[in-house]
């Protein structure tokens, strides 16, 4: 793998550690298994651009009041502090 730092010159990058098994096996015995996330890349323009969009269009909801009303009537602001 070639990574480029100052001067544009190839660097070696060593691989991540391989994944320890140990570790695994003890997260697997307490009943947890392991789980891959896609979420949005909030770094790519068109990404904001839709997201941007939807919150418009939500924004114009006819029901939006009420629906922002009743999300502060049942939510646990005090948890944020």
């Amino acid at each position: 793998m070639l990574r480029l730092f100052h001067g544009h010159y190839p660097q070696e990058v060593k691989a991540p550690h391989p994944p320890r098994a140990h570790g695994r096996a003890r997260l697997r015995a307490q009943g947890l298994r392991p789980v891959q996330h896609w979420i949005p890349d909030l770094r790519n323009p068109k990404v904001l651009a839709e997201i941007r969009r939807e919150i418009k269009l939500m924004a114009q909801h006819p029901e939006n009041d009420a629906i922002d009303d009743w999300i502060e009537s049942v939510y646990d602001w005090e948890s944020w502090k």
